[in-house]
């Protein structure tokens, strides 16, 4: 059950992410709203996954998750670049993830 809460955590993380760019600076009302909804469901969902969890496997998997989901929101949705050189790079973090999940269990 630990990995389920931990996966809303990082989607949850993802739409964080996602509304702190699309607040504009903090001046778009809606999306304020969503982002610190956001947030307390990310938090609460770390925390309930750390009760069994390893700290340093949690957070790392928690931040990994986040990190590649606002990447690819950034290409897909913002025209961000999706250079060989950043994708490797994503890869990479996904690869440390399930890196971490296959020596946890």
């Amino acid at each position: 059950m630990a990995w389920i809460y931990l996966l809303i955590a990082s989607a949850a993380e993802i739409v964080w992410a996602f509304t702190l760019k699309a607040s504009e600076g903090f001046t778009r009302p809606s999306m304020i709203a969503l982002n610190i909804a956001a947030l307390l469901v990310a938090v609460w969902f770390l925390v309930q996954a750390m009760r069994t969890l390893p700290l340093g496997t949690a957070y790392a998997v928690w931040t990994g998750i986040g990190v590649v989901g606002a990447a690819i929101l950034g290409v897909v949705l913002l025209g961000e670049s999706a250079s060989p050189a950043r994708l490797t790079a994503i890869g990479m973090i996904v690869a440390g993830v399930t890196l971490l999940k296959a020596v946890e269990g």
